[in-house]
């Protein structure tokens, strides 16, 4: 075993391979950005070396950079966790020229496999189904509008070289495709360094199975069974799972020895995953077509670990070590079910757009580690409590894992999982999360990767709490707050208390953008009566732990969580979740107008480019600007009709997060 190794990678990745590591007394050595010098990975390593600027570009994807770092601090081996440059084979060549050890596969299996044409050209040659499309090298712009056309809409934009959603598009119609095509290009080239596509035809209701494959240098190859990925939104993955609900047995076994024969083909070592895109057949039958084989390990293999009980990780640092695999096919050994959540920070009320800031509060239910066999939800995260998310990287914060002896059992986990994780100080997809496992389609494994446009009805725009609940909540943290200012100094009381009678009191709410007027009625008898419109409810509050409150309101007895930031108030309830703001009257009366001309960057980024001149009329909904950030392009669209009065900046250039992008007139 290893002594020493460099950690190629950031966030939570990286402090899982090192959690292995320091299980098997191997010390490990983290690199880190300008935005990464307190990062819970650097601390989570035993050494720790500086490679460059925040950017990507500058830093975790610069290899020599990485391979002179390896080599100054005495490491034998590098693992690359997963995306940078992980699926680069230059760079596993660089660290087997400079004597060390790449904890992936060789380097021509990573170029073997990495460009998707190559790799399906591969594929059929070896006789494994096929999605028909154009695999080839020839870019040009006017081939693949033609291919596309010969193929037939709907069709997919991919990246050759990439994953995770990046540089990919579905386009219904000829006149979207040269845009979209330009769009994945640069996406790709800005991921991947490769702005090179394929283009297939779009699967309707495409499910998204992969294989979990292991190799060693001794000729052993076996996988450890499947998952399904279907659940996604632009084109990444939210919800895994393993197994694969409905896939019977002789396609598992298909599937499972398609993936060991194309593991073979290219001489494959470690871990790897050999992707399918299903469709389900007139006759109930699941039809897989080989989609591309990631070269690394996977976001989602700790569902893997869950069913096998084994720790991957491990597996990677043995089999690099030049060991045999642990176990042979017929002695690998699946349980149970296992699902893992995609903790995001973006808000899917808004496409999904994604979020910075500082994360006020991050709570989860009792959880384990990395630990395999541990019953209890596993949370996996890069980040805690008051740190912040930045435009440099993905938006995932976490991932939380549960384990259940059947499907029904890992989702109920799941659901309370979920309702234990709070999250504060900026949009999360926890409550979205919440919703997508309660729909119908969800708990009856009815699955395909338009899950989440399918059910729309149901994810979105829906009422985040009663507003009773809000109230409540707001009354438990502003009463329990008042009364130990109170305890301190009865001077200090607020309570509105009278000589003669009760008091009324009101608290002005805005509740999902729409104001809530709440009235609190204190008897004389020291009770108190929750007013909304014309409906009442006795209600009553006592403080818990940290900062939970429980509280009688009517009926109902409640176990709210209420956390406060300035006019913000966050109420967490065991059925959803809501953000109200109580605006200060007295803070906002001297507030200055904020200018209601402009369209505002809505976080840091880089301005790829304007869809509209100066002077053109511009309809509410329509797309205006592209920014990228966190390595995926936003289109900014109209919040209304207007006319467009001038564009402060220009292709290229970076804008911070609230910048004025342009300054729209009212429409006359």
């Amino acid at each position: 075993m290893f002594q020493k190794i460099l950690i190629a990678n950031r966030g939570e990745i990286a402090c899982r391979i090192a959690a292995t590591a320091r299980r098997l007394s191997v010390r490990t050595v983290a690199v880190y950005s300008d935005a990464d010098a307190r990062a819970r990975h650097v601390l989570a390593c035993d050494e720790a070396v500086h490679i460059g600027g925040s950017a990507p570009r500058e830093s975790f994807l610069v290899w020599r950079r990485i391979l002179d770092a390896a080599l100054a601090c005495g490491a034998q081996a590098v693992h690359p966790g997963y995306g940078f440059l992980s699926e680069n084979e230059a760079f596993a060549q660089a660290c087997a020229d400079a004597g060390l050890v790449f904890i992936g596969p060789p380097p021509r299996a990573i170029a073997a496999m990495g460009d998707k044409s190559a790799a399906k050209a591969l594929m059929a040659s070896a006789g494994v189904p096929l999605v028909p499309g154009y695999h080839g090298q020839d870019n040009d712009p006017a081939l693949l509008a033609r291919e596309a056309g010969a193929i037939g809409y709907p069709v997919l934009i991919k990246a050759s070289a990439g994953g995770g959603g990046k540089g990919m598009r579905r386009v219904e119609r000829a006149a979207d495709f040269a845009a979209a095509l330009a769009s994945c290009q640069r996406e790709a080239e800005a991921a991947f360094g490769n702005p090179h596509v394929l283009v297939e035809r779009y699967v309707t209701r495409p499910r998204h199975i992969e294989i979990q494959v292991f190799a060693d240098r001794h000729g052993n190859v076996i996988h450890l069974g499947e998952r399904d990925c279907s659940v996604q939104r632009r084109h990444q993955k939210l919800l895994e799972e393993s197994p694969a609900p409905g896939l019977s047995e002789q396609r598992r076994a298909e599937m499972g020895a398609a993936a060991v024969a194309a593991a073979k083909a290219v001489g494959y070592v470690g871990a790897g995953t050999v992707e399918f895109v299903a469709e389900e057949l007139n006759d109930g039958d699941i039809q897989a077509y080989f989609m591309e084989m990631n070269t690394r390990l996977q976001v989602e293999h700790p569902v893997t670990e869950a069913v096998t009980g084994l720790d991957l990780v491990e597996w990677q640092l043995r089999v690099a070590a030049g060991e045999r695999l642990p176990l042979a096919q017929e002695q690998v050994e699946r349980r149970g079910h296992a699902i893992e959540a995609r903790i995001c920070a973006e808000n899917p009320e808004k496409d999904f757009l994604p979020a910075t800031g500082l994360l006020r509060v991050m709570r989860w239910p009792e959880h384990a580690s990395f630990t395999p066999d541990d019953v209890r939800p596993r949370v996996d995260t890069g980040f805690g409590e008051g740190d912040a998310v930045s435009a440099y990287y993905d938006s995932m914060i976490a991932k939380l894992i549960v384990w259940g002896q059947t499907r029904a059992q890992a989702l109920a986990r799941l659901d309370a999982a979920l309702r234990d994780t709070h999250v504060v100080g900026l949009h999360s997809n926890v409550a979205f999360l919440r919703r997508v496992v309660a729909t119908r389609a969800f708990a009856t494994a009815d699955l395909d990767t338009a899950l989440i446009e399918r059910e729309r009805g149901a994810l979105f725009g829906q009422a985040s709490l009663p507003p009773q609940v809000v109230a409540a909540g707001v009354f438990a943290q502003v009463r329990v707050a008042e009364q130990a200012l109170q305890d301190a100094d009865p001077w200090s009381r607020r309570d509105g208390w009278r000589l003669h009678g009760g008091a009324q009191r009101r608290l002005d709410l805005v509740l999902d953008g729409q104001p809530l007027a709440a009235q609190v009625l204190r008897l004389h008898d020291g009770s108190a009566i929750l007013q909304i419109e014309d409906q009442r409810w006795p209600i009553s509050a006592r403080a818990l732990e940290g900062n939970t409150y429980e509280v009688q309101l009517g009926e109902q007895q409640l176990r709210l969580a209420v956390y406060a930031e300035g006019e913000q108030l966050s109420v967490f309830a065991a059925t959803g979740s809501a953000q109200v703001l109580r605006p200060d009257p007295l803070a906002r009366a001297g507030e200055l107008a904020g200018g209601d001309g402009g369209l505002c960057a809505p976080m840091p980024g880089k301005l790829i480019a304007f869809l509209v001149a100066a002077g053109e009329a511009v309809r509410r909904g329509q797309p205006l600007a592209v920014l990228e950030a966190m390595k995926m392009e936003h289109t900014i669209s109209a919040p209304r009709d207007g006319r467009v009065q001038e564009l402060f900046f220009a292709p290229g250039d970076p804008v911070a997060e609230g910048a004025d992008l342009l300054s729209l007139a009212a429409a006359s």
